[in-house]
């Protein structure tokens, strides 16, 4: 059965990291990582969110959740048929019953290769996960 808080879970991974599954760099680690971040800031139970929807749906955290964001629509929409959506659901909740190891070493911050957002720039990564840099206490 998948609660609110595993389809948010399954479609935050999906819209942050679903073109990384495809890639011999990030693949399935990738998707994985991307959920060992929301768990990592839901265990610290602070501002980031009390539940993982919290988490997830906190403002100005996950783009992917930003309304400017062109992964938005799709999240909102009420089924989402691509199939890589059912690979982030079994991640999804193997990330949430701890069937998956915290490839992240505790991180909970990341940005893309592709950008370098202020809160980083005094920052070291503690490791690269596909075109991903995962920080954490940022």
């Amino acid at each position: 059965m998948i609660t609110q808080d595993l389809d948010i879970l399954a479609r935050t991974i999906y819209g942050e990291a679903r073109g990384e599954y495809g890639r011999l760099d990030g693949g399935l680690a990738a998707l994985i990582a991307v959920g060992n971040v929301v768990i990592n800031r839901f265990k610290q139970q602070t501002w980031f969110g009390k539940t993982i929807s919290d988490v997830c749906l906190k403002p100005q955290q996950f783009s992917c959740w930003n309304e400017s964001d062109p992964n938005y629509a799709i999240l909102k929409s009420t089924a989402i048929s691509q199939p890589v959506f059912l690979i982030c659901q079994d991640v999804a909740q193997g990330v949430v019953q701890e069937n998956w190891p915290d490839l992240t070493r505790g991180s909970d911050h990341y940005h893309t290769t592709d950008v370098k957002p202020a809160w980083a720039h005094d920052k070291k990564p503690i490791i690269q996960i596909g075109r991903h840099l995962f920080y954490r206490d940022c």
